[in-house]
């Protein structure tokens, strides 16, 4: 509460909770290595390749939490990756960039634990939602535009289509009318609380991928 007696939204808590853990991915050492261009174009694809298998047990899971009361609001199809990050790994690996295809351990853990939500706990399904979708929104866009500069990509073309939302006009708005719907989640404070705590696990999730892909592509001493 304010000194008006107001409570805080929602969506303003579960943004300065995370933020110490959302700091730490982002300024991690394989990020930091990716988009200072030190590594090549095959580190890029392969975290590419991580976040397809993450983006697919969110996106399978959407049309049987469509009806939910909790998660169904978030369903909204103008923000699904899954066929974007195929698009780019076939201009990245070529026709049979599925062959060999593996989650790293940590990616593995993530995207279980998003289906285990998905199908016991749609509110944590939620939490999971929010770290990534909104995330892509904001920070992804400082991703594709090193990615095009470094490896020569055509300004939002093959290889970085999954940070390009075409249906969306307006990513301000977006952004602002999901905040607005993080508001009003049907969940009392004790649950809220639950999902502040599941975000944080998202980006520990996060920072696990960026570490086990830092030791699959040290710099060279």
């Amino acid at each position: 509460m304010d000194a008006r007696g107001t409570a805080t939204p929602f969506s303003t808590l579960i943004r300065t909770a995370s933020h110490e853990q959302h700091t730490e991915a982002e300024n991690s050492t394989f990020m930091s290595d990716l988009l200072g261009g030190r590594l090549g174009v095959d580190a890029y694809a392969r975290y590419t390749e991580q976040l397809w298998f993450v983006y697919r047990a969110l996106e399978d899971a959407a049309d049987a939490l469509r009806d939910d009361p909790v998660a169904g609001p978030f369903i909204q199809p103008e923000l699904f990756r899954t066929g974007e990050l195929e698009r780019d790994l076939a201009h990245l690996r070529g026709a049979g960039w599925r062959a060999g295809l593996a989650p790293l351990p940590a990616t593995a853990a993530y995207a279980a634990r998003v289906e285990e939500c998905a199908r016991t706990w749609p509110a944590g399904y939620v939490a999971h939602h929010y770290t990534r979708y909104l995330g892509d929104l904001s920070g992804g866009q400082i991703i594709r535009d090193k990615a095009e500069r470094t490896w020569g990509f055509a300004r939002k073309g093959d290889g970085v289509r999954f940070y390009v939302f075409e249906r969306i006009a307006n990513p301000a708005a977006f952004k602002r009318g999901y905040r607005e719907l993080l508001d009003r989640v049907e969940a009392d404070d004790l649950e809220k609380q639950r999902i502040i705590d599941e975000c944080r696990r998202a980006f520990d999730f996060n920072g696990a991928v960026f570490r086990e892909l830092g030791a699959e592509f040290p710099l060279s001493a």
